[in-house]
């Protein structure tokens, strides 16, 4: 048999010096498979336009009116305050895992300033939420740690989980925003764990785990009873 050639229906050993070649085109097969894979599932963040989306329909606002901000760097919206909590829903939108990044301000008057954001929304009554207390930020202790609260509506108010397990689904701000000036919030949604940063912080100020099945829905800004507040430079980032 002639040195390179192979009759056909014969399986035949190549010399070895074609192995790297092949190797090579393999390895380049692999890393393109996982690179492939890995954009399937991290989507493009998502900037939100809130004053075309007001302008447009795209927000269902309930038990609240919504106004424009025009602030430097800031354009976004206002929830007037009223009894009761209020939602402003982005319409369009369905997030299950992923990360929900925005501009927030409260206000410090005690017990009236409540001001976050709704997920995995099925109306406007079940539905996530991280919401922040500004009045409680330069507290001392035990009030400074219950700057940001989770809740998870109907079932599992605030008071109630106080009530079941105090301090574990709410915590301190360190270091505390102002409670005055805008507070840019990082929510990270990974299946049942939910974990937020506060202000660019590399740690984080609150990390529960769900208590409810609720795992996908709307998006919304939230304040709760008593409360308006204002919101803008909102980004999703969708994992799946």
């Amino acid at each position: 048999m002639t040195t390179g050639s192979c009759p056909s229906r014969i399986i035949c050993n190549f010399p070895a010096t074609n192995y790297p070649a092949m190797n090579i085109y393999r390895l380049g097969i692999t890393i393109a498979f996982i690179f492939s894979s890995i954009s399937s599932f991290a989507q493009a963040p998502q900037q939100i336009d809130l004053h075309k989306m007001v302008r447009d329909g795209g927000i269902n606002v309930y038990n609240r009116t919504v106004s424009l901000i025009n602030e430097e760097d800031y354009f976004g919206i206002s929830l007037n305050k009223d009894f009761g909590e209020g939602i402003a829903w982005l319409k369009g939108i369905e997030f299950s895992n992923g990360i929900i990044e925005f501009d927030v301000r409260g206000e410090n008057i005690k017990q009236h300033s409540f001001v976050g954001i709704a997920f995995h929304g099925k109306n406007d009554s079940t539905f996530d939420a991280v919401y922040l207390r500004p009045f409680q930020f330069l507290e001392n202790e035990p009030l400074k740690s219950r700057a940001i609260q989770y809740i998870s509506l109907p079932n599992y108010t605030w008071q109630i989980l106080r009530e079941n397990a105090p301090g574990k689904y709410e915590h301190a701000i360190d270091p505390a925003p102002d409670p005055d000036s805008w507070v840019r919030m990082r929510i990270v949604i990974k299946d049942d764990t939910i974990t937020v940063y506060i202000n660019g912080s590399s740690q984080p100020s609150l990390v529960v785990q769900k208590v409810t099945s609720l795992n996908s829905g709307a998006v919304g800004f939230y304040v709760a009873d008593t409360s308006g507040g204002d919101f803008a430079n909102i980004t999703i980032s969708k994992t799946d």
